[in-house]
C-alpha cells in the first residue's frame, strides 16, 4: 500500500470513531494540532519518528500531553498509529480526515485574493456569493496582494476564477496591440 492510501485509510477509521461519538469538528481541531505541532517543532517531529524512542515512551509522551485535552478514543487512535510506526502519516492523516470532514458537511474552501484585505462586511459578502455560486458552504482563506490592483482572485481546488483589474488590462492591451488600425 502507498502512503496516500494508508494515510487515507487511518483517517476514515478516525473518522468513524469521531462520527460515533458525535464529535467529528472536536477530532478534526485535535488531529490537525497535532500534525501541526509535529510540522511546527522539529523537536516534537524528530522524537516522534526516532526509531531510537521506543514506542511505548512515545505512546506515554502523547497520552500525558493530550490528558485532559482530548477523548480517550482519540488518544488510543494516536496509540495505534505509533504502534504500527505510521507517525510520519501523521500530517497526512489529519489533511485526509479534514477532507472528509468537508465532504460531511458539504464545504470547500476557497483561496481569495484581494487588492487589500477585506473588511467584515466584503469578506460575507463574497463568502454569500461564492458559496450560492458553488452550491457548498465556502470556507474563505484571505490574503492581500496589491498587485492584482483590484478586483478578486478565487481558486478552488484546481479552478481559478480571475476577475481581477490587472487580469483585465492585460487583456485589454493585448487586445489593442491586436487590433489593426486604418
Amino acid at each position: 500500500m502507498r502512503e496516500p492510501t494508508i494515510a487515507r485509510n487511518y483517517a476514515e477509521a478516525l473518522f468513524e470513531i469521531a462520527e460515533r461519538s458525535g464529535e467529528i469538528e472536536t477530532y478534526g481541531a485535535l488531529i490537525e494540532a497535532v500534525a501541526g505541532a509535529m510540522e511546527a517543532d522539529e523537536r516534537i517531529r524528530v522524537a516522534l519518528e526516532s526509531p531510537r524512542v521506543p514506542r511505548q515512551v512515545k505512546q506515554e509522551i502523547l497520552a500525558r500531553a493530550l490528558a485532559d485535552k482530548a477523548p480517550d478514543r482519540f488518544v488510543r487512535f494516536l496509540a495505534a498509529v505509533l504502534k504500527r510506526g505510521r507517525q510520519g502519516l501523521l500530517p497526512q492523516i489529519s489533511r485526509e480526515y479534514l477532507a472528509l470532514v468537508d465532504l460531511k458537511f458539504n464545504r470547500v474552501h476557497a483561496g481569495i485574493t484581494l487588492a487589500r484585505e477585506p473588511d467584515s462586511k466584503l469578506a460575507a459578502e463574497i463568502k454569500r456569493r461564492l458559496s450560492r455560486i458553488v452550491g457548498k458552504e465556502v470556507i474563505p482563506h484571505y490574503r492581500a496582494d496589491p498587485r492584482i490592483l483590484g478586483g478578486i482572485v478565487v481558486r478552488i481546488g484546481d479552478r481559478v476564477m480571475d476577475g481581477s483589474l490587472r487580469r483585465k488590462l492585460l487583456a485589454l492591451k493585448r487586445q489593442m496591440l491586436g487590433a489593426k488600425i486604418g
